[in-house]
């Protein structure tokens, strides 16, 4: 499993088997590109994760606090009982920020805004064509968090699942404008529905652009 997110981070291609649904989705926009994951993250699960433009609002069911003031991710504890973790925070980091500006060539870095509810850390990134949704469902354990993607995938319209050396060893799976995979008790889901397509100047679908930000974001989390 290490091998292949390393093969990933630093070869920056990815095969995909034939004849399966996720390569009929999967090859066409990604023929000629390659997928750009990082070779460098800053950080890792456990350690503090900064999100210079975002702000992250607070909103647990019962908790007296909620509503309180948003705050930048850097100003939460990463440790803080009943806070996101760090590997959940990595989403809405400088690093994933500045990948998604070199995969579609942006001016300027996009705005991201967070929240936090239900065990769920949900980051927003304000592009010029429409918003991209990254989210981290927290589980209790791993079988919960497999039991989470069952779940999202039998009520997902579209939905297949990622198979193959394409889902790196992770269960995982996609639709026409996203891709969710599960690495321990993480469930990670990158959802482009807002944009259109395609996008960049590479011409990639909203799937293959929802593939290459949640392989990027586990080639972090392997670190």
């Amino acid at each position: 499993m290490t091998t292949l997110l390393e093969g990933v981070c630093f070869m920056g291609r990815i095969s995909v088997p034939p004849r399966s649904a996720t390569h009929r989705m999967l090859v066409p926009a990604l023929a000629g590109l390659s997928i750009l994951v990082l070779a460098g993250c800053g950080t890792g699960p456990g350690t503090a994760v900064s999100g210079p433009s975002a702000s992250v609002s607070a909103s647990h069911s019962g908790d007296p606090g909620a509503g309180t003031p948003t705050a930048s991710p850097t100003d939460i504890p990463v440790a803080a009982a009943g806070g996101p973790s760090a590997a959940a925070l990595m989403v809405c980091s400088k690093e994933i920020q500045e990948k998604i500006v070199q995969i579609l060539a942006l001016a300027s870095a996009p705005g991201n805004g967070a929240t936090w509810a239900d065990k769920l850390f949900t980051c927003t990134y304000a592009l010029p064509a429409g918003s991209l949704g990254l989210s981290v469902k927290e589980a209790a354990d791993p079988d919960a968090a497999h039991a989470y993607l069952q779940e999202l995938q039998r009520s997902t319209a579209g939905a297949a699942p990622i198979e193959g050396l394409a889902n790196l060893g992770f269960p995982a799976f996609q639709t026409p404008a996203s891709a969710v995979f599960v690495k321990d008790n993480f469930v990670l889901t990158v959802d482009a529905a807002a944009l259109p397509e395609p996008l960049g100047p590479h011409q990639v679908t909203r799937a293959a652009f929802a593939y290459q930000v949640a392989t990027t974001v586990l080639a972090c989390w392997s670190e």
